[in-house]
């Protein structure tokens, strides 16, 4: 008896042991496999292992990739758990749910291999674009995550009441655009999902740069756009390689206001001068592919030359003077008038036409100096004496001696 007693409790430790007559652990939101049971009308029994089999019903029973009419008892399909027990302690599945829960799946799996997804813009609200992933599934694209270009105008954020109007504008056109995106956030619980189109295009450009770092070397010549502007030059993309003029780079001629030559979105040529820390730094400039009037300056001009400018800047030291195109030169206070000056607007005022002579040439400095007085002084010329005759000497000496008898007399 004994010895039975100890058989029986040895087979039902095997039993037990046996992975195969485990009772399965299930929890809500498992995706697993069963066999169709049976099947009614309204619902589908499947045995997923579980302690009861479990019910598949209503609208549970959708899917767009089979009809739960084509089952038969025996065939394999995946569920969804949707309660693992409900309140008649019944195991509560979802065909519908699988199809929506892969998706979330592979969005998990798109996260983590920071890959693509395509998205179908469905509604537009003041913070940026509602999108369709998959069926059943929607995500948030915020307006700071779409490309600029695609929002603002120049692809430049702005902001200000006309602008937000403007862009909720544009926004609203793109209903039914395909958008390519990267997930910034994924939470299924809260079935939350946070997009990016900005991580997409970011990304090209980022690929677009290395090809041009790669093979880009001083002095080439490259077709960029300009991307901002700030008081100290233009920055400038070109070919994905980001870089800045400098104000000094811009042009031959000095640059008073840059705002009235470029702006955003401008196509523009430039020499790449210089490339450092890893191409974190990149220098442009754009007066190197432009004729240096100065060169041509120093052939036309000479010191002494009186020539024709016109005031540009007037500083407490004195004034600046445009004689031609990209050649400027400085008139001293001291060169502005022969009376003492302790103001030089007294004297000239930016925009006025001025004779100036020429005082120096540098060209190791590329300046000249000039002279406002020095251009309006007169010259004294002194005509030489004429030479006088032997015979206009006798005969004025003979109208002399003539002139002084007659008064005599």
């Amino acid at each position: 008896m004994a010895q039975t007693q100890k058989s029986a409790y040895a087979q039902i430790d095997q039993f037990l042991i046996d992975e195969g007559n485990k009772i399965r652990k299930l929890s809500k939101g498992d995706i697993v496999e069963g066999i169709v049971a049976d099947v009614r009308d309204g619902y589908v029994v499947v045995d997923v292992g579980y302690k009861s089999e479990g019910i598949v019903a209503g609208r549970e029973l959708k899917s767009e990739t089979m009809n739960w009419r084509d089952l038969k008892v025996g065939d394999t399909i995946l569920v969804y758990v949707v309660k693992p027990e409900d309140d008649e302690g019944q195991l509560v599945l979802s065909i519908r749910r699988t199809q929506q829960a892969s998706a979330w799946i592979t969005l998990e799996k798109s996260k983590k291999d920071n890959s693509v997804v395509e998205t179908t813009v469905v509604e537009a609200n003041n913070g940026g674009l509602i999108v369709e992933i998959g069926k059943d599934i929607r995500g948030f694209i915020p307006t700071s995550q779409l490309d600029a270009s695609r929002v603002y105008l120049n692809g430049v954020r702005q902001v200000g009441k006309d602008i937000s109007s403007r862009v909720q504008k544009t926004l609203n056109s793109l209903v039914g655009e395909k958008v390519q995106t990267r997930i910034i956030e994924l939470d299924r619980e809260k079935n939350r999902i946070i997009l990016s189109e900005k991580m997409v295009t970011q990304s090209r450009d980022l690929e677009q740069r290395e090809k041009t770092l790669n093979k880009v070397k001083e002095s080439d010549v490259l077709v960029g756009t300009v991307s901002g502007i700030t008081p100290f030059g233009i920055f400038v993309n070109a070919e994905g390689l980001e870089g800045l003029v400098h104000l000094s780079e811009l042009s031959w001629d000095k640059v008073e206001n840059i705002d009235s030559i470029y702006a955003v979105g401008d196509k523009v040529n430039v020499m790449v001068i210089g490339i450092s820390d890893g191409g974190k730094r990149v220098a442009y400039s754009v007066k190197r592919l432009l004729k240096d009037p100065w060169a041509e300056a120093i052939s036309m001009y000479k010191v002494g030359d009186v020539v024709k400018g016109e005031i540009q800047k007037v500083v407490p030291y004195g004034a600046f003077v445009r004689i031609g195109e990209g050649l400027n030169g400085l008139i001293h206070i001291s060169e502005l008038s022969d009376k003492l000056v302790k103001n030089p607007e007294d004297i000239v005022k930016e925009g006025q036409p001025v004779d100036v002579k020429i005082l120096s040439i540098s060209s190791t400095e590329r300046h000249l100096g000039l002279s406002l007085k020095g251009a309006s002084a007169k010259k004294t010329v002194v005509e030489p004496k004429k030479k006088v005759t032997k015979e206009e000497l006798a005969s004025a000496v003979d109208s002399a001696i003539e002139a002084e008898l007659t008064t005599k007399e």
